[in-house]
């Protein structure tokens, strides 16, 4: 079954897509977007010596659990061919409002998240997954 699943996916594209759902986010969580306003729902303080130690760890796992996300896109747009740009734009959006939105929003009710930390969030999550779809879905 994982043969099945896994067997045809072209994973340069995959990475490809995975890349680019990453380079969104240094965008996204930039003082030029989300950072000040991201920074101040979470708490952190920027400076902190404490965040530069831990900076690594969190850009490779944030990285490898975007992959896998990209994966999954591949494998559903495999059983279910978006076509063109629309198509990707809607199984992107779908993907990203009822998978990865509403996990996190599940995760930010129990732990009390402020709605402006959710909003950040699961809006880079949507264009993240609507762009990797793309990428999927127009590359040849």
């Amino acid at each position: 079954m994982l043969e099945e699943l896994l067997g045809n996916l072209n994973w340069l594209h995959l990475l490809v897509a995975a890349i680019a759902y990453f380079a969104i986010g240094a965008i996204w969580y930039s003082p030029v977007l989300f950072s000040n306003a991201w920074a101040k729902a979470v708490g952190l303080k920027m400076d902190d010596p404490e965040l530069k130690k831990t900076f690594p760890i969190a850009m490779i796992g944030s990285f490898l659990m975007m992959f896998i996300t990209v994966v999954a896109l591949g494998i559903i747009q495999q059983k279910i061919p978006a076509v063109g740009v629309s198509g990707a734009l809607k199984v992107g959006l779908f993907f990203g409002l009822c998978f990865s939105s509403m996990a996190v929003g599940i995760s930010y009710i129990y732990q009390r998240k402020p709605l402006v930390l959710y909003l950040i969030d699961c809006g880079y999550h949507v264009i993240g997954c609507i762009v990797s779809s793309i990428i999927i879905v127009l590359w040849p």
